[in-house]
């Protein structure tokens, strides 16, 4: 059989079915859209989903894709077996009401025997055997038997966990695997291997799902009147059987990776078990992280952000375990951009922002690592001190999910000092986490989103945008809704919404707030809150009826704010030249992460790893600035994508475009965007950043105003400064002197205020330090004091300690209505077992409360003030114990 890489069996696949009418499309993002039920793209069909249930129509009844995907479910397998890896990509073909079986079995079997070149009888299909609810899909064993010709006693029978495809209620349906015999080799080597067998001999290659009945959750089945074909297939398991390799990992692509990676840290695949594992780890992950990057994803600690932290970090430690002292993770996403660039050149489009991404990310994570191990180390001083053998469960989670730091590691370190990890404790505290995260995950439909009235909407409806060229216009209405159900009108002071087959009424997308205005009828008028955008390019037009009534397939007119309509214009406009003058301060590192914009004001969120500074917001503001002075033609043009990108046109990370865009130009900035804007960069008028903040990992946030909001805004501060000049008695050009001169007063008064407190609490306690017990050559001294705040403790708590010497000393006091502990010990008398963290631990729930610190230095607050005395008299049975 002919050699063939994966990047040739992917084309070949897309081609084969485009021949056979296919609409071919490119790979969706790894970011699901409008689909709550999933974090990432896990399958080639997720994000096809509305065209399955005709929520949407498609755009051909035929469509064949290759679709990146990311699995972590069994993420602790990846790099053990030959089969796992997070990242996959999957081959489909689809039919959206237009083939069906005698048509996909063929297109599957002539494929992978005359396209691709498998032995057919290397080749077993399976298919579904019946059970009591469910029929047994004879017309597929018929097609593999009759037409295929395929001899019964290799067409193989399973039952509903194996060849039948359900999530929950909704479309479901037998489906048909294609299992290939890669030979006895790759077998276990019992009499009875055959097809089904958990050894990797019979791999299954291709899954053909007939999506032919409807499940309404409760065990019934009823025929779909559109039936469908959902089929997936692994690209890399392909290639691993073409090039009878023995795992993903040494297919062509990956292989040239792993190998890579062997290079940077001197080490050969197959010369040891553990390294091996660590190698298809790496090679498995960066693909993974590079991929999720470039569909805009950033490292943080939740959702899918947190996925991709956690693949990143594990990637990282593997790469320390292999030896890897310096930062190489961009070096290895390198390799994986060049070697994936011809079936998704996003990769290389946004190459800068992604090894940045992982540089950082590796940074940071190096120094978490670094601080998780001195934390680790005060752990084991305590197991040690304590004469305990064995670290909490909750102790390691901690480490674990606070402060990343991964358990293997844990173990590691643990096990070298002679202890070890509470297991079970850790996985109870995991358990719980992952109990939480499920709970708080949105229920969903099987479309993975809310069912609303608007999913009861006609699909082949649409609404026609004139809004570019006009503010005004006329349509017919095709829909009315109230909040609950389709209705044929809507009468005074009824809430709706109402679709028209045309309209110029921008609807809320891409981060601009949607129009308001009015629509008026023959018989009355409807108040427009918001246009907002409905699945199949409809646009409805949410508001209240404030006069008469409005009837399905009356003629209406349209009439959009034209005010609000301007302000917003300003703000989106402002946002494009923004993001270029960040890019070119920055860096082209410089990516949007989300904006908004409506008639107040603009957000921009983008990547960045640090916060701008004065100089670097000063110098984006003015050259903001100079484009809205220059008053530059706004300029839009309709292209096809490709040309738009031929232009240097940035695009929307995951958005989803069609074949023709709208590219905006005004001076250096060139954008995909379907947005409003004004005509000239002069009407923005004039540009003002008010805050710049980070809101995850690697993304900041830029706010800002334009045109009359921020004259208002300037009017605001100037009312402001007028009236806080005259609250202190000065003019508001001698503002800054008078406030000078009173902080100089205030930071004198504090001082001595602060000394005074000091001496009262010492004096509280007359010669405390005559009353400190010896304990084992230590001396303890445990008493209640007066104090005005926390600050005056723990400086009364440091006095008697250069008293005292060789000490510990805990203090209790009544502050702010609340118990408060504060425990110390001397560096000799740690190193004597003391240990003041464990000593707040044990005599907070005293107070009812908790609390904790270092070993030198641990604090506690509490509700119960009179249980102060018992507290400090458990305190010294504690130190007694700690102090052998």
């Amino acid at each position: 059989m002919q050699f063939r890489g994966v990047n040739e069996l992917r084309r070949m696949f897309l081609d084969y079915y485009e021949r056979n009418g296919h609409l071919k499309m490119k790979s969706f993002s790894l970011v699901p859209h409008n689909d709550d039920s999933l974090l990432l793209i896990n399958s080639g069909m997720a994000p096809l989903k509305p065209y399955f249930t005709g929520q949407e129509i498609p755009p051909r009844r035929r469509v064949t894709t290759c679709q990146k995907c990311i699995r972590t479910g069994d993420i602790d397998n990846v790099g053990k077996t030959a089969r796992h890896g997070t990242f996959f990509e999957m081959l489909g073909n689809f039919s959206f009401g237009d083939y069906f079986k005698k048509e996909a079995i063929p297109f599957a079997w002539n494929f992978l025997t005359k396209e691709v070149g498998l032995d057919p009888d290397r080749l077993y299909p399976s298919v579904f055997e019946g059970n009591e609810t469910t029929p047994a899909d004879d017309e597929a064993y018929n097609i593999w038997k009759d037409t295929i010709g395929i001899s019964p006693e290799r067409i193989f029978k399973f039952g509903k966990e194996d060849n039948f495809w359900e999530h929950g209620e909704g479309p479901c349906g037998p489906c048909s695997e294609i299992y290939y015999d890669r030979g006895a080799q790759y077998g276990c080597g019992k009499p009875d291997c055959t097809v089904g067998c958990e050894c990797d001999r019979y791999v299954e290659v291709w899954n053909i799902v007939f999506t032919q009945f409807d499940n309404d959750g409760k065990g019934h089945y009823t025929e779909l009147i559109q039936k469908n074909i959902d089929t997936g297939m692994g690209l890399e398991r392909l290639a691993m059987v073409v090039q009878d390799e023995e795992s993903i990992y040494t297919v062509d692509t990956n292989k040239a990776i792993l190998e890579y990676i062997a290079g940077l840290c001197g080490v050969t695949y197959h010369s040891d078990l553990d390294k091996d594992i660590s190698l298809r780890i790496l090679t498995d992950h960066i693909k993974s992280s590079t991929f999720m990057i470039s569909d805009g994803i950033m490292p943080s600690n939740e959702g899918r952000g947190y996925v991709l932290r956690r693949i990143i970090r594990r990637a990282v430690r593997h790469g320390r375990k292999l030896g890897i002292t310096t930062d190489f993770m961009p070096e290895m996403a390198k390799r994986v951009i060049e070697l994936n660039k011809d079936g998704y050149p996003e990769l290389f489009e946004k190459q800068t922002m992604i090894l940045q991404v992982l540089a950082n990310e590796e940074d940071q994570f190096n120094k978490t690592i670094d601080a998780g191990t001195n934390i680790l180390n005060d752990m084991i001083a305590g197991l040690e001190a304590s004469g305990a053998k064995e670290l909490a469960g909750t102790d390691a989670f901690k480490l674990y999910d606070t402060y990343g730091f991964p358990l293997d590691l844990t173990e590691e370190m643990l096990q070298d000092k002679g202890f070890t990890v509470d297991r079970a404790g850790f996985d109870a505290c995991m358990k719980e986490q992952k109990d939480k995260a499920r709970k708080a995950r949105k229920h969903s439909t099987y479309m993975g989103a809310d069912a609303t009235v608007y999913d009861l909407i006609d699909p082949s409806l649409t609404s026609a945008f004139t809004g570019y060229d006009k503010l005004v216009d006329e349509g017919v209405i095709s829909v009315l809704t109230t909040e609950e159900e389709i209705t044929e009108a809507l009468s005074e002071g009824q809430k709706g919404t109402i679709v028209t087959d045309v309209t110029p009424f921008y609807a809320t997308m891409g981060g601009q707030m949607g129009d308001s205005g009015v629509i008026t009828g023959p018989d009355g008028e409807f108040k427009v809150s918001e246009a907002i955008h409905l699945k199949g390019g409809r646009v409805g037009h949410v508001g209240v009826v404030t006069r008469g009534m409005l009837s399905k397939g009356q003629k209406v007119e349209l009439k959009v704010d034209e005010a609000q309509r301007s302000a917003t214009a300003k703000n989106h406009s402002a946002t494009h030249l923004l993001q270029n003058a960040l890019r070119s301060v920055l860096g082209e590192h410089v990516e949007q992460s989300g904006a908004y914009y409506d008639k107040d004001r603009l957000r921009f969120d983008f990547t960045h790893f640090k916060a701008m500074g004065a100089e670097e917001l000063a110098k984006v503001e003015k050259m903001v600035n100079a484009e809205v002075a220059a008053n530059n033609d706004v300029v839009t043009k309709v292209m096809s994508l490709e040309d738009a990108k031929a232009t240097g046109a940035m695009a929307l990370f995951g958005e989803k475009y069609g074949d023709e865009v709208r590219v905006v130009s005004m001076g250096p900035s060139t954008e995909l965007c379907g947005g409003t804007h004004v005509k000239r960069t002069g009407d923005i008028g004039s540009f003002r950043i008010i805050s710049e903040s980070g809101i995850a990992a690697g993304v900041r946030r830029i706010e800002a105003l334009t045109s009359q909001n921020l004259l208002d805004y300037y009017k605001n501060i100037e009312s402001e400064l007028i009236e806080a000049a005259s609250i202190v008695k000065a003019q508001p050009k001698d503002l800054k002197k008078k406030l000078s001169q009173m902080m100089d007063e205030l930071k004198a008064l504090k001082s001595e205020n602060d000394k005074l407190k000091t001496e009262l609490a010492g004096n509280s306690l007359g010669d405390a330090a005559a009353n400190a017990v010896d304990v084992n050559g230590v001396k303890v001294l445990c008493l209640k004091a007066d104090a005005a705040d926390v600050g005056a403790l723990r400086s009364l708590c440091d006095n008697l300690a250069d008293q005292l010497g060789d000490c510990v000393i805990v203090l209790g006091a009544e502050i702010g209505g609340k118990a408060t502990l504060i425990a110390s010990a001397t560096d000799s008398a740690v190193k004597k077992g003391a240990m003041a963290g464990n000593i707040i631990k044990e005599i907070a729930p005293v107070v009812g409360g908790k609390g904790g610190g270092r070993p030198t230095m641990a604090q506690a607050g509490g509700s119960d003030i009179a249980a102060i005395p018992a507290a400090l008299d458990k305190a010294i049975e504690v130190i007694k114990s700690q102090i052998k």
